[in-house]
């Protein structure tokens, strides 16, 4: 029987669920374009490191901040929580959507969201 890891630092930037609609299956909107290719490089690396979403877990979204803020204002926001745009309920959905087959089965998520240097995403399986 082969381990299965129970935490994964995944170092790319958090990207919300977007609102889609019908029309997204044929009218590429650059939003909808970016969640995918989060969607297949979330699924590439957690499949990779064998990963797999549990029904109870951790997860903390680190956002990367703005390039255009003064060196000051990075270092004073760094680690504080993200209180705005992305909503911390549309970054669990892109996480649940991207590895759950049927995300009915979740039934506890404490989540996060803090300002960093870089984005990533860290889960953790909660026992």
């Amino acid at each position: 029987m082969s381990l299965l890891t129970h935490k994964i630092e995944i170092c790319i930037d958090p990207v919300p669920k977007p609102r889609m609609t019908v029309a997204d299956k044929w009218k590429h909107r650059p939003i909808i374009d970016k969640y995918f290719r989060f969607k297949d490089n979330i699924l590439m690396l957690c499949n990779g490191m064998r990963f797999v979403l549990a029904d109870k877990y951790k997860i903390i979204f680190y956002i990367a901040m703005p390039k255009s803020w003064s060196i000051w204002k990075k270092n004073d926001m760094l680690g504080k929580p993200h209180q705005q745009k992305p909503d911390l309920d549309n970054l669990v959905k892109s996480i649940n959507d991207c590895l759950k087959v049927e995300d009915k089965t979740v039934y506890e998520i404490q989540a996060s969201k803090f300002w960093a240097e870089k984005g990533k995403i860290i889960i953790e399986t909660l026992d």
